[in-house]
């Protein structure tokens, strides 16, 4: 029987949540511990996982966890670093879980290494930026991080006063999700930047990021590096080698916090009505669940304009407060036009209206999703409408920052996503 104990860092301070048991990872179960349900500030570390005395069922237990773990080349390379099979997911949490998305860590009884920061040279920063998923593969294994998605990814910490870059070891947080490039798609780190850059003077909220030049700015040179809005550093934080630690704050993917596996991120039957059901969560459980509903209709008319077809459900986060009381939307992340790419799909994430095809989303499309999300239509058809009215503006103005950073290809790029997106039959 194997188990493993499940903690979530609260306020600065891990607490022990419950534990993960089974005979492999088939019939592993979650259970929360008494002493934690009895707790004056007891609070369930999912929507999709309430606080109950009862084990929750496999099934349950793995959609939730298994949402926590690496997907596709990632996580083959990384249980092949590991030396351990790849559907084994209690293998992979265990060997990835002092550092996951969020707040909880997965462990075994007994002591655990000290935390430290591994100061990373100007080369080896170089190396994970040429050497592709199989590097990163090799740093998620030896950090224990575990970074959900199907990118070559690593957190890092940066210090900002320096400008070091170091790898997390031990149970040390990392401060950085840091994306590699040459392993994806042609120019993806300057699309996700230019794209992040427009989300963000459209008054999108969006976590800093910066792309890490290596060398000439070319695809292998470069790193994509987003800021962790679930890491946070305190005034009178502790130190890890006298750099000072990150607090963890929890967050759940709305997959997760739907219980829909991660095989299930985009929509595929009509029935499943994905963007009902994001609007009606968030309705449920949001601490201010006004403005948090018309940040996400935001992000979705955006992404419609950016030609954004990859913004599925894992791509959409709930983030919960240092006391995991309060609940609320997380930062738009991993915005990229993948319209600019003719290998690349033009069905959407999920229905916007029913329809799936983003060259089909106009503007009675984009009604009709005012009307499944629950949304006052003339109110959401004006903030559409001032969206597509200011794109334009702003995707050339973050083009134009880019290249005096010497990126000479945003301009490119930006007059692709008007030509490819959505901008030209929305309204």
């Amino acid at each position: 029987m194997e188990r493993f104990l499940v903690t979530i860092e609260r306020e600065g301070r891990e607490v022990p949540v419950g534990s993960i048991s089974g005979e492999n990872s088939a019939d592993a179960c979650f259970c929360y511990a008494s002493d934690y349900l009895t707790g004056p500030d007891a609070a369930p570390v999912s929507v999709s996982l309430p606080l109950q005395k009862e084990a929750f069922s496999a099934a349950r237990t793995k959609t939730f966890f298994e949402g926590l773990l690496p997907e596709g080349f990632t996580r083959r390379a990384v249980a092949e670093w590991m030396r351990t099979d790849e559907d084994d997911d209690l293998a992979l949490l265990y060997g990835l879980g002092r550092e996951c998305l969020g707040a909880l860590r997965i462990r075994r009884e007994g002591p655990e290494p000290e935390p430290a920061y591994e100061p990373l040279s100007l080369e080896e920063v170089r190396a994970l930026a040429a050497e592709g998923a199989t590097r990163s593969a090799e740093l998620v294994t030896k950090a224990h991080l575990s970074l959900t998605g199907a990118s070559g990814k690593v957190g890092l910490y940066r210090d900002e006063a320096s400008g070091t870059w170091y790898l997390p070891v031990g149970t040390a947080p990392s401060t950085h999700i840091v994306k590699q490039s040459h392993i994806r798609l042609r120019q993806i780190v300057t699309n996700e930047q230019l794209v992040q850059m427009t989300a963000g003077r459209l008054g999108i909220d969006v976590p800093e990021s910066r792309i890490i030049n290596t060398g000439s700015g070319e695809d292998g040179e470069v790193l994509f590096a987003t800021g962790r809005y679930d890491r946070v550093i305190p005034e009178n934080a502790d130190r890890i080698g006298g750099l000072p630690r990150p607090q963890r704050l929890h967050q759940e993917d709305v997959a997760q916090a739907l219980a829909i596996p991660a095989s299930a991120k985009y929509e595929r039957a009509a029935e499943q009505g994905y963007l009902r059901r994001l609007f009606d969560l968030l309705r449920s459980v949001s601490a201010n669940p006004v403005e948090d509903q018309l940040k996400l209709w935001d992000r979705i008319v955006f992404c419609v304009l950016a030609g954004n077809t990859d913004a599925h459900i894992k791509n959409i986060s709930l983030l919960y407060s240092p006391n995991l009381k309060g609940v609320r939307l997380a930062p738009a992340y991993d915005l990229v036009s993948t319209a600019v790419y003719e290998s690349s799909t033009r069905d959407m994430a999920f229905r916007i209206g029913g329809v799936l095809r983003l060259d089909d989303i106009d503007a009675e499309a984009l009604r009709r999703a005012a009307r499944d999300a629950g949304l006052g239509g003339r109110m959401a058809m004006q903030r559409a409408e001032r969206m597509r009215e200011a794109f334009p503006a702003a995707l050339l103005e973050s083009a134009e920052a880019l290249e005096k950073q010497g990126f000479s290809q945003a301009g490119t790029i930006a007059r692709k996503i008007l030509e490819r997106g959505g901008i030209s039959h929305v309204m």
